[in-house]
């Protein structure tokens, strides 16, 4: 038999190691190229590994919560012969004891893929070279399509990233079909929704097929078994908690943070989500504070585009981005993530929406890519919903300032002249000094607060 490695890949992020959460094949189990065979916590987000090439899983390598280093080979997966799909071929590989394995080497320059960026670019040719040596083997290839929702061809696999296949698997759409916008020809989710524009009918019933995402949280979480009468536990330090430690202690004492407060009446803008709930432009989408608190940040950040910054210390430049990819700090089983969303000033109120909800269940199901938790501008942290008034956040390494959005209560206030019951909350600014003064983190945060004290604002200032 000949057999072949797949290694611990580099996503390209500066990672080094991974742990291994969930092994989803065994020995013995047939794998088709690009089928996912385990899943891989890094220091930044739960990934699925794909498979690149078919053939029958040999060994595993490490086991379940093992943290492996990049490069180290963890799964290795019989190539060889047309005789590994058949169950009465196994006898007759043990009756040769003196048959050693061949391990056939990966093609040089050739690096393991992460799931959904596929591996179109090397399989042509090794499926071709296969094909000659085991013609039964190529009669197999059909299914490789059952791994890509039963349509694309084995010569075409369309390429995207996992929350996408789940998109367009819930909304019944053929990848196969859809024409890709993303960068080096990726399906984005604005593709499959373009696609399932004329029958948006399968979108109501979108969150019924999540149960897959209920075991990947438990190797997560799984801790061993404590004594009743222990007086402490230990966990180890690693994944996202590692990762945000040292994030947050490298931008606590290399930005110098300086944090501003105002507390407002944001009555008008609660009555606004009330109505924006009823509005048939916004029929199906999620209407919450946070989307129009959202809004008004990329409002204010348009009239000042100084705080949408970031400071290159190696090359002693300030860096003033023109567009904003929002951050939205995110508390999940992992820990903080803080994903973000791209290009989030172009977005129309109801696209924000519909991207906000995306990013909060992607995040909640452990689905957060690291590419979506890279180049982010601006971060929200909303520190309400735990009904804390309000803090002082620390900024994302990168960013020049950060939101932290404070519990909305009835108190009683002053409005137009006479004490009333209004809704209140308090914003907190954190900004990096080096980048933003005083008067320029005033304005910003003034401006938030008058758009969400007067909402009509959002379309004056817009």
């Amino acid at each position: 038999m000949t057999i072949r490695e797949f290694k611990m890949p580099d996503v390209g992020e500066g990672l080094t190691e991974a742990e291994i959460l969930k092994w989803y094949v065994q020995p013995g189990d047939t794998v088709t190229d690009g089928q996912v065979v385990c899943e891989v916590e890094t220091a930044k987000a739960a990934v699925e590994l794909p498979i690149p090439f078919d053939g029958t899983v040999h060994e595993l390598l490490f086991p379940e919560g093992t943290t492996v280093d990049v490069g180290q080979v963890i799964i290795s997966v019989n190539v060889g012969g047309g005789a590994e799909p058949e169950a009465p071929a196994a006898p007759a590989v043990a009756a040769a004891p003196a048959q050693e394995p061949v391990a056939e080497p990966e093609p040089e320059g050739r690096q393991p893929v992460l799931v959904g960026y596929g591996v179109a670019a090397s399989s042509t040719k090794r499926r071709a070279r296969r094909t000659a040596a085991a013609p039964a083997a190529a009669q197999a290839a059909p299914v490789v399509p059952e791994q890509l929702n039963g349509h694309a061809p084995a010569g075409a696999r369309p390429l995207a990233k996992p929350p996408v296949r789940k998109l367009a698997k819930d909304l019944g759409v053929d990848l196969a079909s859809v024409t890709p916008t993303g960068p080096d020809g990726i399906i984005t989710r604005e593709d499959v929704h373009r696609a399932a524009a004329p029958a948006p009918a399968p979108v109501v019933e979108a969150p019924a097929p999540v149960a897959a995402p209920a075991p990947v949280a438990a190797p997560v979480q799984a801790a061993p078994a404590v004594p009743s009468d222990a007086r402490e536990t230990r966990i180890p330090i690693k994944g996202v908690r590692k990762a945000t430690a040292a994030a947050m202690v490298g931008s606590a004492f290399t930005a110098p943070h300086v944090t501003e407060f105002v507390t407002f009446d944001i009555t008008r803008t609660m009555k606004l989500v009330e109505e924006l709930k009823s509005d048939k432009d916004m029929a199906g989408l999620r209407v919450n504070p946070l989307l129009l608190i959202a809004k008004a940040v990329l409002v204010a950040a348009k009239r000042n585009p100084d705080i949408n910054a970031a400071w290159d210390e190696a090359a002693q430049e300030i860096v003033l981005k023109h567009y904003v990819n929002l951050g939205i700090a995110a508390a999940t089983p992992r820990g903080l993530i803080v994903p973000n969303i791209k290009d989030a000033h172009a977005q129309t109120l109801p696209q924000l929406s519909q991207s906000l909800s995306e990013l909060v269940a992607t995040a909640r199901e452990g689905k957060t890519t690291p590419a979506a938790m890279q180049g982010g501008t601006f971060t929200i942290t909303n520190v309400g919903v735990f009904g804390v008034d309000t803090g002082t956040p620390i900024l994302n390494p990168g960013e020049s300032a950060i939101l932290a959005v404070g519990a909305i209560k009835l108190q009683p206030w002053v409005h137009k002249g006479k004490v009333k019951p209004r809704q209140v909350t308090t914003l907190a600014l954190s900004f990096d000094h080096r980048l933003v003064d005083g008067e320029l983190g005033s304005k910003f945060l003034a401006d938030v607060a008058a758009i969400l004290e007067n909402p009509k604002r959002l379309i004056t200032w817009a």
